[in-house]
């Protein structure tokens, strides 16, 4: 039996089989050391210390690590947490969903589509129509800022 028959078409992307990251040595030389810390080791930033937990900048949030595009900033909101949180992912093919039962608890962790990275974790307390809090961490993401900035 081929994978085709159970829906799986040349090319497609699988859930289980991640993109391949880039060169260690590489990511090290690019990336911070929190960054690389939260990206590939899993790592969590402390609160309050991100760079965009209180950014109110308009733009696009993408990976730190791939440059794929992950959040918009008006899907942005203040979750009082500490980290930026967003109500929803640009594409949910960008951001992949994986259980995650690090420290005796069961979460939704938040990888990145394109090249794995960890990204934060998800939340079912968000205000959205979803119900979800992308809860992320900034040392993760880049934010290409508009031309304009949204009023206050």
């Amino acid at each position: 039996m081929t994978l085709e028959a159970f829906g799986v078409v040349p090319g497609m992307k699988l859930p289980w089989k991640s993109a391949p990251k880039s060169g260690n040595a590489e990511l090290h030389e690019r990336l911070s050391p929190e960054q690389y810390r939260v990206t590939q080791k899993g790592g969590t930033e402390r609160p309050f210390s991100g760079r965009y937990h209180d950014a109110k900048d308009d733009g696009t949030y993408r990976c730190i690590v791939c440059a794929a595009e992950l959040f918009d900033s008006g899907a942005k909101f203040d979750s009082g947490t500490g980290w930026p949180s967003f109500t929803e992912a640009i594409d949910t093919t960008n951001v992949s969903l994986h259980k995650d039962r690090k420290f005796g608890i069961v979460r939704t962790e938040a990888r990145c589509g394109g090249c794995d990275a960890h990204l934060g974790h998800v939340f079912s307390d968000g205000p959205g129509p979803s119900g979800e809090r992308f809860c992320m961490n900034s040392a993760s993401l880049q934010l290409d800022k508009a031309t304009h900035d949204r009023p206050s």
